[in-house]
């Protein structure tokens, strides 16, 4: 009777341990499906890359495989914009999904980010995601609502890279900038809690001034000469703004800081670019430079015989660096192949603004003109986006932040002025944007007067103020290099109104106060 009971009673704790063990299984299990059916998120942003460097974008200038390997996988957005074209508050504007006026951040002049603030990092957290943010952060304050962060104070070096860390400490990694945020970034991939959706952001110095090229990339673009941009010599007329600005190779561009063109070791050590540099680093980038500063001072180049070869030779310099930002892409791309983890996650590449590569004989950024206004951006999320898909729509750095997170399943904060770019993939695409607006606020270095306007599709209004008082015009259909402002010509009287007043409806949504005094006292 007792070896009965025994042996049902054991059966029965059997039984009663299988069906615990299988429910535990099993809510691991739900538990790992349910983190494998968030994407993961690898936001991937450069600085002062231009897409007119990109040939995903058609350039002609260099090529960029591993961008273009994005855009072939996923969209190119051929329509990308910022709010506001500048290092730090691009940044602002991409973490929180909202315009300057709102973030706080403004300009790199006077401006720190209010990191308590909200932002979709700080959402994702909340959801359950691991947040990083590895390389340039740039924005005066320490990073909050990330898991790990490792950045570089204010623009970084591109040498041997300092970094500031959680702890409060400065850490230095020898090795070129773009490498070593890269081995940073793989590493906390390595080490992260692997049951966890993650996201990433990977912040790269490149291709920011003084465009100072990985030592293996000296010398590639040195058999090319490039064609001068048809506006190269532009005389600005009819453009105040443009007049006033410092921004031009023949004049702004510096032969020593900028070219690294040194009369002496005595010069050269002076900057901090270069003596930061090990003896090997150094004594590759003397080789390389020393020949070129000896030809020019042969050469006794001036006048318009001087600015070409400045261009020329920032053109080379910066397409250079450009070439490791890319090879560096490519690992990372290459990473998520190795790990499997290409399928379930979303890579965004982006440049926070775009640049200047001679186009009206200028470097730099900031205007709501064309090439500074316009900036690169990919994406490739297989789950959602087919390859080859190219995008017309007009798109804004401000959504990225809610893209992420509609993308994660998480509510977009009312708040929040962007607005996800998901459903312009859907099934039944949603309407796109019809306008954009635009607000620069920075009143000093390169001297361009503050300002801000709308785009449509054919037409850019602006209004600038501080620096120069008064408003612009463009007819984009007729001049899409924005040579000839039309603002008060004859003819043009209906379709200024209507602007003005799309212009004045921006500010309203936006909530621009400034903006807003601005057309009040009209100053």
């Amino acid at each position: 009777m007792y070896k009965d009971l025994f042996r049902i009673t054991r059966m029965a704790l059997n039984s009663a341990s299988k069906l615990v063990t299988m429910a535990i299984l099993g809510c691991i299990f739900v538990s790992q499906c349910h983190a494998q059916t968030k994407p993961n998120i690898v936001i991937i942003i450069s600085d002062d890359h231009a897409y007119q460097a990109i040939s995903a974008y058609g350039s002609k200038l260099m090529q960029t495989p591993n961008i273009d390997r994005i855009a072939n996988e996923g969209v190119i957005f051929n329509k990308a914009y910022v709010t506001n074209s500048i290092c730090g508050p691009s940044r602002a504007t991409i973490l929180t999904g909202k315009y300057s006026n709102k973030n706080g951040f403004k300009d790199n002049e006077s401006s720190t980010f209010d990191g308590s603030q909200d932002s979709f990092i700080k959402r994702l957290h909340a959801s359950g995601y691991l947040t990083s943010w590895i390389g340039k952060w740039h924005l005066e304050s320490q990073p909050q609502g990330f898991d790990y962060w490792q950045v570089l104070p204010g623009q970084g070096s591109y040498y041997n890279p300092d970094f500031l860390m959680m702890d409060g400490s400065k850490k230095q990694i020898n090795g070129y900038a773009s490498n070593v945020i890269e081995d940073v970034a793989e590493n906390w991939l390595n080490n992260r809690d692997k049951t966890k959706p993650f996201c990433l952001v990977i912040g790269h110095k490149a291709t920011h001034r003084t465009w100072l090229p990985d030592t293996t990339d000296l010398g590639r673009f040195d058999k090319v000469t490039f064609p001068l941009p048809h506006d190269f010599y532009d005389q600005y007329i009819n453009r105040k703004a443009a007049q006033l600005q410092d921004m031009t190779i023949a004049k702004t561009m510096l032969l020593g800081y900028d070219l690294k063109m040194f009369p002496d070791a005595e010069s050269e050590d002076r900057e901090s670019t270069i003596n930061r540099m090990n003896a090997a680093q150094r004594k590759r980038m003397d080789a390389y430079y020393k020949p070129i500063y000896d030809d020019l001072k042969a050469r006794n180049l001036t006048g318009n015989a001087l600015t070409e070869w400045k261009y020329q030779r920032y053109m080379r310099d910066y397409l250079s660096t450009a070439v490791s930002l890319d090879r560096n892409i490519g690992r990372t791309l290459d990473y998520l192949d190795k790990h499997n983890l290409t399928k379930n996650t979303i890579v965004i590449y982006m440049s926070d603004q775009g640049f200047y590569l001679g186009e009206h004989g200028w470097f730099d950024k900031r205007w709501i003109y064309e090439e500074s206004f316009r900036t690169a951006m990919v994406m490739r999320y297989p789950a959602k986006i087919k390859p080859n898909t190219k995008s017309n729509d007009f798109v804004l750095n401000l959504d990225i932040a809610p893209t992420v997170l509609d993308a994660a399943g998480v509510a977009i904060p009312k708040d929040m002025q962007g607005q996800s770019m998901l459903p312009l993939f859907a099934k039944k695409k949603a309407k796109g944007r019809d306008v954009i607006y635009y607000h620069y606020y920075e009143n000093g270095e390169h001297s361009v007067s503050p300002h801000f306007g709308i785009k449509t599709k054919r037409y850019k209004l602006i209004r600038f103020y501080t620096r120069v008082n008064n408003w612009e015009l463009y007819d984009l259909q007729v001049d899409p290099h924005e040579m000839n402002n039309i603002y008060g010509e004859k003819g043009y009287e209906n379709i200024t109104r209507q602007l003005k007043a799309t212009l004045n409806q921006q500010i309203d949504k936006f909530e621009d106060n400034d903006a807003r005094q601005i057309l009040i006292h009209g100053k």
